[in-house]
């Protein structure tokens, strides 16, 4: 992964009214950790780190630290670990940089995408199942990769891609479980299926509409019989007050 240079600037404010001036001052908050060194805050352009946060390809990015004022450490390696953003417009509001040394193997997860058209998605009419979005390996800085590519045109209807199968780049290690499928071509669903599960889910719904007509009739029934008793009951009666 090719680093990018980034200027920064060492940071007094903390409190909120400080960090909100900061910010209409075209300034981000920013802190920086790591085994090699004290955490420290840092401020940076706003249009700089905006600038370089968008034309990453993924969210993956090592940045050059040039920490002006700071005789001791001018110059850090740091990967981009965290950034928050404005839920409504997007602007960036804090930045977290994990500071690195060069030498040194580190641990990311790296998204992975596919290439090319697999065979059984072409011919056999499948569907490309992208099973893993990102793979956690691990390498030196200069070596870490910002996205993996997987080769799946010869995947076939019913096939997979796990993990032990893919080809890392050079200098990196592929991590997690070598069985794992990372994308899979599944078979097309049949005529037959679709009526099948159309019939299905059509059915329920005339059962129970059907049920519930037979209670409506039930209840009307019920109620005829008994109007019919009443009515029997009243007829008994009258021809005995005619007798009378």
């Amino acid at each position: 992964m090719k680093s990018v240079p980034l200027n920064a600037y060492p940071r007094t404010a903390a409190r909120r009214s400080g960090v909100k001036k900061l910010r209409e001052n075209g300034r981000v908050p920013a802190v920086i950790y790591g085994r090699i060194g004290q955490p420290q805050n840092l401020e940076l352009n706003t249009k700089e780190i905006e600038t370089v946060i968008h034309h990453s390809i993924s969210e993956n990015v090592l940045v050059d630290l040039a920490v002006a004022q700071d005789t001791a450490r001018p110059k850090r390696l740091a990967l981009v670990q965290e950034v928050q953003h404005h839920p409504i417009n997007g602007e960036v509001l804090h930045v977290d940089f994990h500071e690195v040394a060069e030498n040194e193997k580190v641990t990311i997860t790296v998204p992975v995408e596919a290439t090319g058209e697999a065979t059984g998605v072409k011919n056999g009419g499948g569907t490309l199942e992208h099973v893993l979005h990102r793979l956690k390996v691990r390498a030196l800085p200069k070596d870490l990769p910002e996205v993996i590519h997987v080769d799946v045109s010869a995947l076939e209807v019913g096939k997979s891609v796990h993990i032990g199968e893919i080809t890392a780049p050079a200098g990196v290690e592929l991590l997690g479980d070598k069985k794992l499928p990372v994308f899979a071509v599944a078979a097309p669903v049949t005529e037959a299926q679709e009526a099948e599960a159309a019939a299905a889910a059509g059915g329920t719904g005339e059962v129970e509409m059907i049920k519930e007509k037979k209670e409506d009739g039930a209840e009307g029934g019920a109620a005829a019989k008994a109007g019919d008793k009443a009515a029997d009951k009243g007829g008994d009666k009258k021809p005995a007050d005619k007798k009378k």
